[in-house]
């Protein structure tokens, strides 16, 4: 399986995930709805490696990189977070889907070959998903002032950018499944300590356990996907192509939510996929 499919694997996973946020995200906790996705994914990862016997030996230069990783990816999530609570999404959504320029860069600077068509195609998956989320956006109440907003939004774009670079590098030099488990339990305690010094709440609800146990699978599945695409040619595809996430989000709205989609978000559909497919060749 190539690196453009597992990206594309991740970015269902994660517009299902971001589905079911809309559910939950009104009446639980911030951040013990994030601690609860973080735990149910790792415990979803778990009885993976248990099946499959992949709970193998990490060398500590790998497990250093992979905690690393971890850490990068509660930045992300916080900071994406933190920047839709803030919104507006035309504002948002654009600067976080920009991560695949930084993942490409990083590529490029250790030495991958990327053309100038390549490079293009990048800049026109984000393009389209940037048209199709801005479009989606018809709140016209006031804001809160747009400086911290772009700021938490720039952190979850080098924090997924982070995130994968050297995650991948971590499963590149090891098995990818203890990779990803070791970044999410970096993650996880990282978390926790965020939360005990703010003095937040762990417990998210009895009721929303349901849906933050499926958001948990859904992020596990993603996650393994863009890290397990350390070892193959042109990994950095696999954060290019899972950063459509959002514009899935969208049309799922649109398929199961009823949500409208207009012809000029459809158009940055047509061209999100074209680009993908063009890498793909």
């Amino acid at each position: 399986m190539g690196a453009l499919t597992l990206g594309l694997i991740a970015a269902f996973a994660w517009g299902l995930h971001d589905i079911l946020v809309r559910k939950v995200s009104q009446n639980t906790p911030l951040m013990a709805s994030l601690l609860a996705v973080l735990v149910a994914g790792s415990v979803f990862q778990a009885v993976i490696m248990a099946a499959t016997g992949t709970f193998t030996p990490v060398s500590a230069s790998a497990a250093g990189y992979a905690a690393l990783s971890g850490v990068f990816f509660l930045v992300a999530s916080l900071g994406l977070y933190g920047a839709f609570q803030r919104g507006p999404v035309r504002l948002v959504s654009p600067i976080i889907a920009s991560y695949p320029i930084l993942s490409v860069a990083w590529a490029a600077l250790n030495g991958t070959a990327v053309s100038l068509l390549e490079w293009l195609a990048v800049l026109a998956i984000i393009a389209g998903v940037s048209i199709v989320a801005a479009l989606s956006d018809d709140s016209d109440g006031e804001v809160p002032p747009k400086g911290r907003t772009i700021f938490y939004a720039v952190i979850a774009a080098v924090g997924f950018a982070g995130t994968f670079a050297i995650g991948q590098l971590a499963a590149g030099m090891s098995h990818d499944l203890p990779i990803v488990m070791i970044t999410r339990l970096a993650a996880i305690v990282l978390l926790l300590g965020v939360i005990a010094a703010k003095s937040l709440p762990y417990w998210p609800g009895k009721t929303a356990l349901p849906v933050l146990a499926v958001m948990g699978a859904m992020d596990g599945i993603a996650l393994i996907c863009v890290l397990s695409a350390g070892g193959l040619p042109d990994a950095q595809y696999a954060a290019v192509a899972s950063s459509v996430f959002g514009l899935l989000t969208i049309v799922m709205a649109w398929a199961f939510l009823k949500e409208r989609m207009t012809a000029l978000q459809w158009g940055g559909c047509l061209l999100a996929f074209a680009a993908i497919g063009y890498l793909a060749t």
